[in-house]
């Protein structure tokens, strides 16, 4: 059963026609305020030392959502990036659990649809016990009824969405997508190489 406050936003999602979207696209720099070396990117970098970057200090996205990586090959701390300036650390990594300098890898999101976004969440592992419907952002899970800390397993229908450790969108992040293992996401320790916890507070749809 749903619980309290939630049915009725549960409810209100309803598919749409998918919109043209612009191809993504990355501009990064090897240091601060976009200064030094140069690339742009719009598909995956699975390493970008293998340009002979030593990190990305600085960024722009230009268009789509992005996930940034603070080490190679898509492992550690996740950051969903959308369109804007990240002229520094402090942008991206904000009140995250701990400051990350540097971002190694990155790839698009491409399902990502912030009008039409669907989850399912679940406070065990493999889709067990009370679950809610979620198709809004919510910066406090607890206090719109969801009676715990923890979310033990979820399961993306539509589009693509951005967990947080704790309420107001603070701490870790985890980004969770429709097209990645299937939408299904089973147990935490799937939520990312970083996860440690099946924590979670806060949750929002990342714009595209």
């Amino acid at each position: 059963m749903p619980f309290p406050g939630w049915a009725s936003r549960g409810k209100s999602w309803s598919p749409a026609s998918p919109r043209p979207r612009s191809a993504p696209q990355i501009v990064v720099w090897d240091e601060k305020n976009f200064q030094g070396r140069r690339h742009e990117f719009t598909s995956e970098c699975y390493n970008i030392t293998e340009l002979s970057f030593d990190t990305v200090r600085s960024f722009k996205i230009e268009s789509g959502a992005w996930v940034g990586f603070e080490h190679g090959g898509f492992q550690g701390q996740q950051f969903v990036l959308e369109r804007g300036e990240y002229p520094s650390w402090e942008a991206w990594s904000g009140s995250n659990a701990y400051h990350v300098e540097r971002m190694n890898s990155f790839r698009p999101i491409a399902c990502a649809n912030h009008r039409d976004s669907k989850i399912t969440i679940y406070e065990r592992e493999n889709f067990l016990g009370r679950k809610g419907d979620l198709s809004d952002d919510y910066p406090s899970l607890p206090a719109m009824g969801w009676n715990s800390k923890e979310v033990g397993s979820f399961r993306v229908h539509s589009g693509a969405w951005v967990c947080f450790q704790y309420p107001g969108y603070r701490g870790f992040q985890y980004i969770l997508e429709c097209d990645c293992h299937g939408g299904d996401y089973k147990h935490f320790w799937e939520l990312g190489s970083h996860a440690q916890t099946c924590q979670v507070q806060s949750i929002r749809r990342i714009q595209q």
